[in-house]
């Protein structure tokens, strides 16, 4: 706390000293089509992922707004990659799910929502009914409960409204990519609307024998009168795939062979399906008070069978697989009460909100697997796992469900939730932010193969205040401090230890950030810029002293970091000229480790210290427009530690890459459009991460017809 103390006295002592009187601008951004020369080009005034309605500048946190449809005219559709080379997000592939750490923590399985309510498990989605996509970077318990520190992600939905538009779209690209997209939002009356957004699509990988096909369909209404409005919505998301799960870098460079060559087996699958349903209302008493309540609920599964990975033996010219097969349910059921209101207490002006959240989780895996090393304990040939990576036509087919289920587990958890934020205005200059959670949980985990039950529950409280300072016009200094928890040992996926003593986790892992940060807004609002300083330690880590022999005991491991600085520009630099910007510069590290000494120090897995992107457009009229763009990530840190010997090794990590992109659109008449794409441009050679190495030079064109 000490940290919050110092930077809030520096602030004080300048701020006050300063006697500006301030005009605050007001940003509008219009509704305007997905086409338009300026879409991704503009800042959002407001992100809902703050769940406050407060504008970005009277918020103490560092929150990114990404129109994705720019992106998606590259042919980019996961959000993986989208997130590529944004400030403080380091985004891996990962065939299961999203691979995405921000600020140093994993984000992947807690800490992605879609309009509010948690995607947790695994799941790969579509992004086609996405309008675009908020991050919320540093701890944010107050707002959404458990989260693993680094941050927040949401996906907002494209939704009825009431401007009217249709448009229907075609895309053809690289590797026999085929889709098409119908986005329809019609007005019935002046009180309701409608909107019908749907999306196919076809392709194949860069990668030999990898492909997919996807369907998505997301109906949504709104209705509005006088001060009360519902909204109603729907998603259908599924995607069926032969997997890309091959070998690491490091087994390519062992055996000698292309990185164009993909290890699926015939036979092998992945599907992922996702129902979402959710329903809104709100109503405004008053000019000055507003209250909403929000329903939720999420139904998803991840079933595969496929052989994966594997070991290259130089001796035998044979590469040892493993295999898996997973039924996994995830069912999410939530909903929150907001009240937001304004009030004065002498000459402070509050805007204060209150909230409640209810959540019920499911989360039921089922599957088995095997390598080499057990594959006999299991009743599987080792020799069915074991291929020639240079000669395919004796690879034997997948005939599913090789052996018996090794984990049949069902975890359940219940949380009730009340919080409260108040926005203080102390004078034309001033204003201070200050609230907190307190969440109760409860969590069950069952082995149904052995009827061994574990229950576990907790209470938290995760404070925040922030403090706002206007420098002067369009200009506002804040700096902030919060802190998160993540219950029962920060497990990624919901689920607790079965077996294990709940009192060894009767405190949460947590972090805490301490932030100082200003906005601007330049050129009348044209031009926005964010610059931020961060501090997170992660705290209480867990880990089992002797999981061998001792599964069921847990300690507190130590202490890891991450610390560095984001800034982000966005907006319309000259007539015409337009950029887009997010570059960070982090260092993240091991802290404390008292069960590997010889870690302190070294750098969190998977995470570097440079990301980012600029991305230029010029657009002289609204007939055509072309666009130039440079992501960056620096070398991304993935160690081997060797426990026995204590040796750490660096013969892993992935080396830096820059790639440019680049656009073109043209606007025939006020219906008829069309983007090309060349992702890649320069055909540079690169590794996502260390189980996939990037597309090279690609292409999309597609066409827009507008009525």
């Amino acid at each position: 706390m000490h940290k919050l103390i110092f930077l809030s006295t520096i602030c004080c002592s300048y701020l006050l000293s300063q006697q500006y009187i301030v005009n605050l601008p007001t940003i509008v951004v219009e509704e305007m089509s997905d086409y338009n020369k300026a879409i991704g080009y503009f800042n959002y005034d407001e992100a809902s992922v703050s769940r406050m309605g407060h504008s970005l500048k009277d918020t103490p946190f560092t929150i990114e707004t990404l129109n994705i449809q720019r992106n998606r005219n590259y042919g980019t559709n996961d959000l993986s990659s989208i997130l590529e080379g944004t400030a403080g997000i380091d985004a891996s592939y990962d065939m299961r799910g999203e691979g995405i750490k921000l600020r140093g923590f994993d984000i992947s399985a807690n800490d992605i929502y879609q309009d509010g309510i948690r995607l947790s498990g695994q799941l790969r989605r579509s992004t086609a009914n996405v309008e675009r996509v908020e991050i919320l970077k540093g701890p944010a318990s107050i707002l959404y409960g458990r989260t693993n520190g680094g941050g927040v992600v949401n996906l907002v939905s494209k939704k009825a409204n009431f401007s009217p538009r249709a448009v229907i779209s075609g895309r053809v690209g690289s590797y026999d990519k085929y889709g098409t997209e119908l986005d329809v939002n019609h007005i019935l009356n002046e009180n309701f609307a409608f909107r019908m957004v749907g999306d196919l699509e076809k392709s194949r990988s860069f990668r030999k024998g990898i492909k997919h096909k996807s369907y998505m369909i997301s109906p949504s209404i709104v209705y509005n009168k006088d001060k009360f409005t519902l909204e109603a919505g729907y998603t259908y998301d599924k995607m069926d795939r032969i997997p890309d799960r091959s070998p690491t870098k490091f087994e390519y460079d062992k055996m000698g062979v292309s990185h164009k060559d993909g290890f699926a087996r015939r036979g092998d699958f992945v599907e992922d399906e996702l129902h979402l349903f959710k329903v809104g209302t709100s109503y405004e008493f008053s000019p000055k008070w507003k209250t909403s309540l929000n329903f939720g609920y999420r139904k998803s599964s991840q079933d595969f069978d496929h052989y994966f990975a594997g070991t290259f033996n130089k001796t035998t010219k044979l590469l040892s697989q493993n295999y898996a097969w997973q039924e996994t349910d995830n069912d999410t059921l939530s909903a929150s009460l907001l009240v937001n209101g304004e009030f004065d207490t002498g000459f402070l002006n509050h805007k204060i909100t209150l909230g409640y959240d209810y959540s019920k989780e499911d989360r039921k895996p089922y599957l088995a697997s095997a390598n080499t090393k057990n594959a006999k304990k299991k009743g599987l040939d080792e020799k069915m796992l074991m291929i020639n990576p240079y000669d395919r036509s004796n690879w034997l087919n997948n005939t599913h469900k090789l052996i018996k289920p090794d984990t049949h587990n069902h975890h359940k958890s219940s949380s009730n939730s009340l919080f409260f934020h108040d926005l203080i205005t102390i004078n034309e200059n001033l204003k201070t932010a200050f609230g907190g959670r307190f969440d109760f949980y409860k969590f069950i985990s069952t082995n149904k193969l052995k009827e061994v039950s574990t229950t576990y529950n907790g209470k938290n409280f995760s404070p925040h205040i922030g403090l706002i300072y206007t420098i002067f016009d369009d200009h506002h200094l804040y700096t902030s401090y919060s802190k998160s928890f993540a219950p029962y040992g920060g497990r990624g996926y919901l689920g607790v230890s079965i077996g294990a003593n709940p009192d060894t986790f009767s405190d949460p892992e947590y972090n805490e950030q301490y932030e100082i940060g200003i906005k601007n807004d330049w050129l009348d609002g044209a031009l926005s810029t964010t610059l931020s300083l961060f501090y997170n330690e992660h705290n209480n880590i867990r880990y089992q002293p002797d999981s061998k022999n001792d599964p069921y005991t847990w300690a507190v491991r130590g202490k890891e970091e991450s610390k560095g600085v984001d800034f982000s520009i966005i907006g319309e630099i000259y007539d015409g000229l337009f950029v887009r910007s997010s570059i960070g510069f982090m260092d993240a590290k091991i802290k404390e480790d008292r069960q590997n000494p010889e870690l302190e120090d070294e750098k969190l897995k998977n995470t570097s210290k440079i990301q980012g992107n600029i991305f230029v457009r010029y657009a002289p009229t609204d007939i055509w427009f072309t666009e130039t763009g440079i992501t960056y990530v620096g070398k991304r840190y993935n160690y081997s530690h060797d426990r026995k010997t204590h040796n750490v090794s660096h013969e892993n990590d992935l080396d830096a890459y820059a790639r440019v992109d680049f656009m073109a659109g043209y606007k025939f008449n006020d219906n008829l459009s069309t983007t090309i794409a060349v992702h890649n441009l320069m055909d540079k050679k690169y590794w996502r991460s260390t189980s996939m190495p990037g597309a090279g030079r690609s292409f999309l064109a597609k066409i827009n017809y507008e009525f």
